[in-house]
């Protein structure tokens, strides 16, 4: 692999191996509690979101071990999925304050959206760094997208698991 994304092939070998691993399992955890998740528009809105912004990082990964890539086309891969996921990350705000106005559970909300809207942002910032300017520091932002996804992805599916019993 050549061009500006060589040194980057190991981490998006790992992020893509390891993310859709995961990904999997959060859907595993998710049918574990179906039926408390479907119950709630908001907890249901909110896996939707983890999901897309977990396979977000991964289709990434994906797209920067293609041979060839050039940054502002990687810039753009990287702001064409953040659009998508940005609507799915709309409409699961929405979704969440709904919720909570029904449940009169609204404390949390903004953690709970921020969760899954922070990685988009970093993602947002990347792609822009790349497409604009192809900045190196583009990647180190969808890096951190990515690694922020992984995190919160495994929180919330210690969420699906485990609170939602309690």
């Amino acid at each position: 692999m050549t061009g500006f994304l060589e040194g980057w092939s190991d981490f998006n070998v790992a992020v893509a191996g390891a993310g859709a691993a995961l990904g999997g399992l959060l859907i595993v955890a998710l049918s574990v509690n179906i039926r408390q998740i479907a119950e709630s528009r908001g907890l249901a809105a909110r896996a939707g979101a983890s999901i897309a912004t977990l396979i977000l990082g991964v289709a990434l990964s994906c797209a920067a071990l293609i041979p060839g890539q050039v940054a502002w086309g990687y810039g753009l891969q990287v702001l064409g999925g953040t659009a998508v996921c940005g609507v799915v990350a709309v409409r699961s705000s929405i979704a969440i304050r709904a919720d909570a106005k029904a449940t009169g559970y609204g404390r949390f909300d903004a953690e709970r959206i921020a969760v899954f809207t922070l990685p988009l942002l970093f993602d947002l910032v990347g792609g822009v760094l790349l497409l604009g300017f192809a900045s190196p520091v583009g990647l180190v932002m969808v890096a951190i997208a990515t690694i922020l996804a992984i995190v919160t992805t495994v929180l919330f599916s210690w969420v699906a698991l485990v609170e939602v019993l309690r």
